[in-house]
């Protein structure tokens, strides 16, 4: 075999090895699951769940900004959820490529944000979508809360 070859199939093995690995994020108690998922806006604060309800790129973690903070990693089936002041807010999701979204949030709002697993060169990328509350709803119910950071 010549060289490109065996770069090719060495490439290849690793990318099935990181593809075929579980990412590990840290998921909170159920009963915290519970109450984040009961949870309704304050009236001073906006509501904001992402969300992640795909199994898909199952071995990759992807890391959430808010506003340019790292606020944490997200994995297969898994959710955040933050309480933020009313205004703009800056999303971010970075896999093999970055996303991002522009969130003008109001006060005693409730906000679902899908990210999307799609597939990527290497590994998976990522894509940040705002969902109607039904739908958001809904793919939060397939998910895990995940520890994370808050602003």
């Amino acid at each position: 075999m010549n060289r490109k070859t065996v770069l090719s199939f060495m490439l290849t093995g690793i990318m099935l090895l990181t593809m075929s690995a579980c990412a590990r994020v840290h998921v909170a108690a159920p009963e915290l699951d519970a109450q984040a998922k009961a949870m309704t806006a304050p009236k001073d604060k906006a509501l904001v769940y992402l969300y992640r309800n795909e199994s898909m790129g199952g071995g990759v973690r992807m890391k959430v900004k808010i506003d340019g903070r790292e606020m944490g990693v997200t994995g297969p089936k898994s959710y955040m959820m933050f309480l933020l002041a009313p205004g703009k807010h800056l999303f971010t999701s970075e896999a093999e490529n970055t996303s991002e979204i522009d969130l003008d949030t109001k006060a005693g709002e409730t906000y679902y944000i899908w990210q999307e697993v799609k597939m990527g060169v290497f590994y998976a990328g990522s894509k940040l979508m705002l969902m109607h509350n039904v739908e958001g709803k809904k793919g939060l119910m397939e998910c895990d809360l995940v520890e994370h950071s808050q602003l």
